[in-house]
């Protein structure tokens, strides 16, 4: 048995299941036949998805793959409303969910399928079929919850003859009741690539890394392949002092993101783009003041702040007398 499903207690009384039992043998859905005959496109079209190259399924007298059974049954990706010609599931089926979906067992997973093929199909082939209610298991625990195992099987005939069988499992089961875990959450990892490596590898360091074009020493931020004053490819850093004051600030109200605030809360929280002694500008975070208190002109000065286990980022501290 599949470590993963147990049977419930022998002993325990179920006398649901010996209501479902009674379904075994009824149809699952009325006799029908496949909306096209066995035909060469269709089998083309298969076996290029599946990467299919065998010989026998091309030719004058191609088949088709076994594993096509269930193909020529299928309605279509867009079947429109149910036929008017008594196909579709059948009412004991029905009965048998509205059944379990009534106990308490109102989940559904498909878990897996069978099939057996009698006779090659070839082009050409009507297909007939029609479907059963093979068997409800008795009461099983899974590790998504307690419920029962329902099997379905499809008879396949091909210009009258069985052709095959398709047998197709579901579990209904009431889910396991499992407690809420709070995490918490998380901010966005940065996006690092060969352009701002450095920066980020000077964040580990707790240095402030400005680019400085070595050709015309303009410092730019942030971080760029080429300088944008005189397109010159060559550059070193220097290390900010880590001054700065408010140079434009917003407060975000919506959407809520309590990563990106101290209280965990959602906000509302400030962002400030912060213009350093250098010269150059970086957006980050103000911290030491409330979000109201984040003025244009208030002084900062730059300190790095551990976000998470896996995450250090540079903020800058405000006092409330600043």
């Amino acid at each position: 048995m599949n470590p993963g499903v147990q049977d419930v207690r022998a002993d325990a009384p179920d006398p649901l299941f010996e209501q479902l039992t009674a379904y075994a043998g009824r149809p699952a859905a009325t006799a029908s036949s496949g909306k096209d005959p066995v035909n060469a496109p269709m089998i083309r079209h298969w076996c290029e998805a599946m990467g299919d190259t065998s010989p026998a399924y091309r030719g004058p007298d191609a088949v088709a793959p076994p594993t096509m059974l269930q193909a020529w049954t299928m309605r279509g990706l867009s079947p429109g409303p149910e036929p008017d010609d008594g196909t579709g599931r059948s009412p004991a089926y029905d009965e048998l969910l509205r059944l379990l979906d009534g106990a308490g067992y109102t989940s559904v997973v498909a878990t897996d399928c069978e099939q057996e093929y009698l006779r090659p199909l070839r082009p050409g082939d009507l297909i007939t079929y029609d479907s059963v209610i093979e068997s409800v298991s008795p009461r099983k625990t899974t590790r998504l919850g307690t419920g029962y195992f329902v099997t379905t099987r499809m008879n396949v005939r091909a210009n009258g003859e069985p052709a095959g069988t398709h047998r197709f499992r579901i579990l209904k089961y009431r889910p396991v009741e499992r407690p809420t875990e709070r995490k918490a959450p998380l901010r966005p990892r940065p996006v690092i690539n060969r352009d701002n490596a450095g920066f980020w590898a000077g964040v580990a360091e707790h240095r402030l890394l400005i680019q400085r074009c070595t050709r015309c020493a303009t410092l730019r931020f942030p971080w760029l392949p080429g300088c944008n004053a005189c397109a010159g490819q060559e550059w070193d850093t220097v290390e900010a002092s880590g001054e700065g004051t408010v140079f434009s600030h917003v407060v975000m109200h919506h959407p809520s993101f309590p990563a990106f605030d101290p209280s965990g809360e959602g906000g509302p929280y400030a962002v400030a783009l912060v213009e350093l002694v250098e010269g150059v500008r970086i957006v980050g975070n103000v911290v030491g003041v409330p979000y109201d208190k984040v003025r244009v002109g208030l002084p900062v000065r730059l300190e790095f702040q551990r976000m998470d286990p896996d995450l250090e980022l540079p903020v800058f501290r405000a006092s409330e007398g600043g």
